[in-house]
C-alpha cells in the first residue's frame, strides 16, 4: 500500500559443483530461484577408472557463475553464501598450491573425482580389516570414499604425498577458498572420511590401514576443526574471495554439504499438506530424498541409528541436524542412460530426428515409445528385454564394485525402435535398483512411504513414472527443479542468522511442485520384472564362479 514501508527482499547464493559443470543460483527467502547460471568444467580421464579435475578450474567457474547471478542486485540484499559439491578429493601443498594426483606430474590436475575407481585394491585391503568404523558405512567401505584414495596416493605417488599440506573434500575446499578457514563440514568428514560425531577420528583405523602419518598434529591435514552444515565459517567472505565472486565482503559463508545431501535438504523437508500423500502428518523419517543426476543417491533419515547392510551410514547430523542419515546409491544412472543411448548404432538417426523436431533426444525417445506401444502401457514393451545396470559396479545394496552390466533379450534389429526399447529397459533397471535399495532399508527398520526426487533425471517424465510404478510409491517433485541449488542456498540462509534452524529454512524454502502417483494396475508386471532383475545378478555370480573354478 502507498506510504507503507516495504521490507527489502533477502537473497542467498547457492553454488553447486557437479561432475561436469558448476551452477549458481540467487534464491529468495521463499525458496524461489530468481537467477541461475551454469558453466562446464573440465574432466580428464587419463586411463580407465581414473577421473581427475582441477581445483583452479572449478573455483574459476564458481566465480564466473556467481558474478552472473548477482549482476544488478543490490549487494545489501545478499545475506549468505552456501556451497555444495561432489565428494571429490582435492590435494594441495603446505602453501595451498595444487599437487599432481597423476603419474604424469600434471599439478593442475589435483582433484581425484568421486567416481574414480583407481583404488580398488586399496579398498579391498581396508575392508579386510573389518575395523569398527566400517559399521557406519554399511559394513564395507566404497572405493568412492576418501581413505582408499589417500592410500593409493601414498603407495603410488610418494613425491606428491611427501609435499601434501592438506587434503580437502571438494565442498570444504570451496568454503576454505571463500573464507580462508580450513574447517571441515561434519557432512563430508562423517560420510566420506570415517569421522564420527561422538568420537571424532579413530587413530586405530588410520594406523591399521597404513596412514598413521595423518594422525600427526591432531589430523591437521584432513581436518582438526569440524562444523555442522549451515554453521557460519570464520568471519565470512574474505575481501579477495568477495572480489573474485562479485559479492559483498564479510557476508556469511556456511559450512558446506556434499551435492546429494544439499539436494536432500532442498526437498525432504517441504510442507506436503493438501497433496493427499501418505507422508502427510507423518515424521520426516517416512520420506526418502532421491537425488538423480550422473549417479543417484537415496537419502533416508531416522531418529535412532539404523544399520543397513550395504547402505552407507548411519551418519548423525550429516544432512538434517539431530537425525541419523542412511545413504543408498547407484554409481552410474544419468551417465549410464547416456552411455547406452549414445553408444547405439541408431544414435545418429535419433540425433537428427530430435534436432529436426526441436526436441531433446530424451523427449524424442519418450514420444517414440508412445508411438510404438500400440495398446500396451509403455513399460510393458520390455517384457523380453532386461538390463542389470551396474556398468560401473554396485554401490548399494550389494557393495560390489566388480559387478558388470548385463542386457538380456537382444536381437539383430538395429533401428530407432530398438534404441528406444533399450533406453526404456535401462531406465526400468535403474528404478528396479532403487526398489532393491528401498527394500533393504525397510527390512532394516526404515518406514518409507514417499519418494522426493530432484536432480537432472527428475526432469524426465518417463524416469519419474517408472520410479513410481516400480517402487509402488508416490513421487514428489519440487516446485524448483534446481533443488540442489536451493539446498545450498538454505545453508547460506542459516549461516546468515535469518532462520533459527535448518529445519525452519527447509520448511519455508522447500516447495512441492507436482506429485506423480504409481499405477497400481501395473504392479504384477513390475513384480515379475523385479524377480527377473534379481535373477540376473545371481546368474552373473554363477558364471563368475564357474569361470574362476
Amino acid at each position: 500500500m502507498p506510504g507503507e514501508k516495504q521490507t527489502a527482499v533477502r537473497y542467498y547464493v547457492g553454488v553447486d559443483v557437479g561432475s561436469a559443470s558448476v551452477r549458481a543460483a540467487l534464491v529468495d527467502g521463499f525458496g524461489t530461484v530468481v537467477a541461475h547460471a551454469e558453466q562446464p568444467i573440465q574432466v580428464w580421464e587419463p586411463r580407465p577408472d581414473h577421473y581427475e579435475q582441477s581445483s583452479a578450474d572449478i573455483w574459476a567457474a564458481c566465480c564466473s557463475v556467481t558474478k552472473e547471478v548477482v549482476r544488478g542486485v543490490d549487494a545489501s540484499q545478499i545475506r549468505g553464501l552456501g556451497f555444495d559439491a561432489t565428494c571429490s578429493l582435492v590435494v594441495v601443498d603446505k602453501q595451498f598450491q595444487p599437487l599432481a594426483v597423476n603419474s604424469e606430474g600434471q599439478s593442475h590436475r589435483n582433484v581425484i573425482m568421486w567416481m574414480d575407481h583407481r583404488a580398488a585394491s586399496q579398498v579391498k585391503r581396508i575392508n579386510a580389516t573389518q575395523h569398527r568404523v566400517l559399521n557406519y558405512v554399511g559394513g564395507a567401505m566404497s572405493v568412492e570414499m576418501q581413505p582408499p584414495k589417500l592410500l593409493w596416493l601414498k603407495e603410488n605417488l610418494p613425491e606428491s604425498w611427501e609435499k601434501v599440506g592438506y587434503f580437502f573434500d571438494l565442498p570444504d575446499f570451496l568454503s576454505w577458498k571463500a573464507t580462508g578457514v580450513t574447517a571441515r563440514s561434519l557432512c563430508t568428514v562423517v560420510c566420506k572420511w570415517t569421522y564420527t560425531s561422538d568420537r571424532g577420528w579413530d587413530d586405530s583405523f588410520w594406523k591399521m590401514i597404513g596412514l598413521e602419518d595423518l594422525v600427526k598434529d591432531k589430523y591437521e591435514k584432513i581436518g582438526s576443526h569440524v562444523l555442522s552444515p549451515g554453521e557460519a565459517v570464520g568471519k565470512g567472505l574474505t575481501p579477495d574471495a568477495a572480489r573474485e565472486l562479485g559479492l559483498p565482503g564479510g557476508i556469511a559463508v556456511a559450512a558446506s554439504l556434499i551435492d546429494a545431501h544439499a539436494g536432500g535438504l532442498g526437498v525432504i523437508g517441504a510442507d506436503v499438506k493438501g497433496h493427499n500423500l501418505p507422508c502427510e502428518n507423518q515424521p520426516i523419517t517416512s520420506r526418502v530424498a532421491m537425488i538423480c543426476g550422473t549417479s543417484s543417491c537415496h537419502m533416508g533419515v531416522s531418529e535412532t541409528p539404523i544399520f543397513v547392510p550395504g547402505v552407507w551410514g548411519p551418519y548423525f547430523s550429516a544432512m538434517v541436524p539431530g537425525l541419523w542419515l542412511n545413504e543408498g546409491g547407484q554409481s552410474a544412472t544419468g551417465k549410464l542412460i547416456d552411455h547406452v543411448v549414445r553408444g547405439h548404432v541408431a544414435f545418429p538417426e535419433l540425433e537428427a530426428k530430435a534436432a529436426a523436431s526441436a526436441h531433446s533426444i530424451y523427449t524424442y525417445l519418450n514420444s517414440h515409445l508412445d508411438l510404438i506401444k500400440k495398446s500396451l502401457p509403455v513399460g510393458f514393451l520390455t517384457v523380453d528385454l532386461h538390463v542389470w545396470p551396474d556398468f560401473h559396479g554396485n554401490r548399494s545394496p550389494l557393495t560390489d564394485l566388480t559387478l558388470k552390466g548385463m542386457v538380456v533379450g537382444l536381437t539383430l534389429s538395429r533401428g530407432l525402435d530398438e534404441l528406444a526399447l533399450i533406453y526404456l529397459a535401462t531406465i526400468q533397471a535403474i528404478a528396479l535398483g532403487t526398489r532393491h535399495i528401498l527394500e533393504v532399508m525397510q527390512a532394516a527398520g526404515h518406514d518409507i512411504s514417499t519418494l522426493f526426487l530432484c536432480g537432472g533425471l527428475s526432469k524426465n517424465p518417463l524416469f519419474v513414472q517408472m520410479h513410481a510404478d516400480i517402487t509402488g510409491k508416490p513421487v514428489v517433485l519440487s516446485k524448483e527443479v534446481e533443488s540442489v541449488l536451493v539446498g545450498a542456498a538454505i545453508l547460506g540462509a542459516c549461516a546468515s542468522g535469518d532462520f533459527a534452524s535448518i529445519q525452519e529454512a527447509m520448511a519455508k524454502m522447500g516447495k512441492i511442485g507436482r506429485v506423480v502417483q504409481p499405477n497400481h494396475e501395473h504392479k504384477r508386471f513390475y513384480d515379475k520384472k523385479y524377480e527377473v532383475f534379481l535373477k540376473l545378478v545371481e546368474h552373473q555370480r554363477e558364471y563368475r564362479s564357474i569361470m574362476n573354478s
